[in-house]
């Protein structure tokens, strides 16, 4: 946002929830619980893809960029918000506003395209098993992921970009608990119809194209499935897509509730909620259901626990 009016502008003030202080103070602990768990749920997934031979396929090449994004979002606004529940000085600099709209803006496009790749993995496993391998080849993984990280950082230069370039008018308060573009479109002192229309354009482009795709193929993957007669590989076959549909439901329920609903809809304590949910809990959920429902991965970190005594004695007689 433009300074130039401004000569001692020196960062934003994060108000979060700065008028209940106490719930302020019960937040940060909870925060960085769940903080913890999501950090120890999303490195185990990335450790077992690495390690065991077993998950060296492209789901779980998938899954690990998934685990690996997740770690970069709750990471560039945890500590922050933290840091401002806890204490009176609830400040950011602007160099530190414009790196964490840039990555929040990124991560959260990196992981919309992601899931709708897991998706078109999951139809090619359930209606081209046999072409599977051929089709998903590492190759062709390795592209879609770098399209997926390119696509969302692309399209958050431009974002950012738009949304700091704006007057200021000397507003720094931050209605919100991290930098976030609809709550800094608030304290521009122009005309924002023109922002307005790019998130919104945004939002369709990174949440209903996604979400239309995703639910396409799903149409084609429960048409495949049921064409199957045994019902034990009916059981099998939407086992293999439970966990990534009950991720996507979650993701996208909570981010279209955010950026494509009026902003009348609901009040800002329940927008920060909402943005809560999406940054801090979502990426706990993540490794949560893909591995209490996944027996690869359960597998494979009971093979890493039974590993890790012949690990230690190796070493010892070494």
């Amino acid at each position: 946002m433009e300074r130039a009016n401004d000569s001692t502008f020196s960062g934003f003030i994060l108000l979060g929830f700065s008028n209940r202080p106490q719930l302020e103070t019960a937040l940060s602990v909870l925060i960085l619980i769940i903080y913890f768990l999501s950090f120890l749920g999303n490195g185990t997934i990335i450790l077992l893809s690495l390690v065991d031979s077993h998950l060296h396929t492209p789901m779980y090449f998938f899954l690990s960029n998934l685990s690996f994004m997740d770690l970069c979002l709750t990471t560039c606004t945890v500590p922050q918000t933290v840091a401002n529940f806890k204490g009176k000085d609830k400040s950011i600099t602007y160099g530190g506003c414009v790196t964490q709209l840039f990555l929040a803006l990124g991560l959260g496009g990196v992981e919309c395209v992601l899931l709708s790749v897991m998706a078109y993995d999951r139809y090619a496993a359930v209606c081209r098993p046999l072409h599977y391998m051929l089709i998903m080849h590492p190759q062709l993984c390795s592209q879609l992921v770098a399209t997926a990280w390119l696509t969302g950082f692309g399209s958050s230069i431009v974002q950012t970009a738009l949304t700091m370039t704006l007057p200021l008018c000397g507003k720094n308060q931050v209605d919100h608990f991290f930098c976030e573009v609809p709550a800094m479109l608030k304290l521009a002192c122009t005309n924002t119809s023109i922002n307005e229309a790019e998130l919104f354009a945004v939002s369709v482009l990174f949440l209903v194209v996604p979400l239309s795709l995703i639910l396409v193929s799903y149409g084609h993957i429960t048409h495949a499935v049921l064409k199957i007669k045994s019902a034990q590989g009916r059981r099998k076959a939407f086992g293999t897509c439970g966990s990534h549909l009950m991720v996507v439901t979650v993701f996208f329920g909570t981010l279209i509730s955010m950026y494509l609903q009026p902003p009348s809809s609901y009040s800002q304590d329940v927008n920060k909620s909402m943005a809560l949910f999406y940054t801090l809990v979502t990426p706990l959920l993540n490794p949560l259901i893909y591995t209490l429902r996944n027996n690869e991965v359960k597998g494979a970190l009971r093979r890493l626990v039974r590993r890790t005594p012949d690990l230690r004695q190796m070493g010892c007689h070494c």
